[in-house]
């Protein structure tokens, strides 16, 4: 059995998650991506920062560093 996978307007489902493109900088070359699931969504929602170089950072949807519900956060 595999996964649902539907394109969308701005991104797509695969299976329980939901990703869709939010902003970009042509210029400066950065894409920032809206990751949502059935645990985090709207307010809780997965902000992906990819710089052009290929950098990630991952924030939650009130800006804060995102990291897994059973780590705590790196000072």
């Amino acid at each position: 059995m595999s996964a649902r996978y539907v394109e969308t307007q701005y991104g797509f489902e695969y299976g329980p998650a939901h990703i869709q493109r939010a902003f970009s900088d042509d210029k400066k070359g950065w894409v920032l991506l809206m990751l949502e699931t059935p645990k985090h969504t709207g307010k809780d929602s997965i902000h992906i920062y990819v710089t052009k170089t290929g950098k990630i950072r991952i924030h939650n949807a009130n800006g804060g560093e995102w990291t897994p519900p059973n780590e705590e956060p790196k000072p």
